[in-house]
């Protein structure tokens, strides 16, 4: 069995990303690498848990991190798993293995304030960089859309007309997410400012460098962090804190999780119940606060 059935098995039916399926290839070779170096062992479906182990312990001794390992163990199990659904392997030898414990990160939001201080702060609408920004921080916030769902959005994905964008998702999953009238509004100018651009090199992507290419991640990544760096003093300023604002935000307004889940394109409600966090913390404040039993 080739290498490759297995990473078309992650992009065509698992629908993984590109920079998943490479990552997890990365993750392969290098116990690939161990084994033959520990053990003479080329192939590593040969392998016995007993190895996994010492490779987990190594990579320990290394000072990986327990977040990391259990990443480069899920792509190995995720392997051995295909390997015994085409029958190349009878067991997989991390059946019966449990991840290492981590303590969970907690992502601290952005405040309505801040957030409301950067969009105040643009305010050069006859400048292309200024209007895409706004737009990109706008849309982050009000839809909780992830970067590289961004960063692909086409120009048809847009529908002003019914207030709609369409999201392409993890695996390949559409989702329809609701526009508000304000971003409407800013996506309109940003519109008319995009055909400006003399040379526009990816005429079908939505949002755009000065010079006419598709915009990437890590200027997306760029623009957000500048942007609040100056109206906030946290750790951590990104495009998925903003993501993480949009759900905290909604949920501590009362939204319905299942539909902060639906509009955030998660497969499952667990992963939306860790922003649950957050609200759970301002009901607190909100009850010791309202209630006749709470000291004064």
């Amino acid at each position: 069995m080739s290498f490759k059935s297995f990473t078309d098995y992650l992009l065509l039916e698992k629908k993984y990303s590109q920079l998943t399926v490479n990552a997890y290839q990365k993750d392969i070779e290098s116990f690939s690498v161990f084994v033959k170096s520990e053990y003479q062992t080329i192939a590593i479906n040969k392998v016995n848990y007993s190895q996994i182990r010492s490779w987990i312990v190594l990579m320990v001794e290394d000072g990986l991190s327990n977040r990391s390992i259990n990443r480069k163990i899920s792509a190995l199990n995720t392997y051995y798993k295909f390997l015994s659904k085409i029958g190349d392997i009878e067991n997989n030898p991390l059946s019966n293995h449990k991840a290492l414990k981590t303590n969970r990160k907690v992502q601290v939001p952005f405040s309505e304030t801040e957030i409301i201080n950067v969009l105040d702060k643009i305010i050069d609408e006859d400048d292309f960089e200024s209007i895409r920004n706004k737009l990109i921080i706008e849309l982050f916030y009000s839809t909780g859309i992830r970067r590289i769902e961004l960063v692909n959005l086409k120009l048809s994905s847009v529908d002003i007309e019914n207030s709609t964008l369409k999201v392409l998702g993890k695996r390949n999953k559409e989702r329809l997410v609701p526009l508000l009238s304000s971003v409407q509004e800013t996506m309109r100018k940003y519109l008319i400012i995009r055909k400006r651009i003399e040379r526009i090199m990816d005429v079908n992507s939505l949002f755009l460098t000065k010079k006419g290419s598709k915009i990437y991640e890590t200027l997306v990544y760029r623009i957000i962090n500048n942007y609040f760096s100056k109206a906030s003093s946290k750790v951590k300023r990104s495009p998925h804190i903003l993501r993480h604002s949009f759900a905290t935000h909604l949920l501590n307004q009362g939204a319905d999780i299942n539909a902060v889940k639906e509009l955030l394109g998660h497969s499952s409600l667990a992963a939306t119940q860790i922003y649950t966090h957050n609200s759970i913390a301002e009901l607190k404040k909100v009850h010791i606060k309202s209630h006749p039993r709470s000291k004064k």
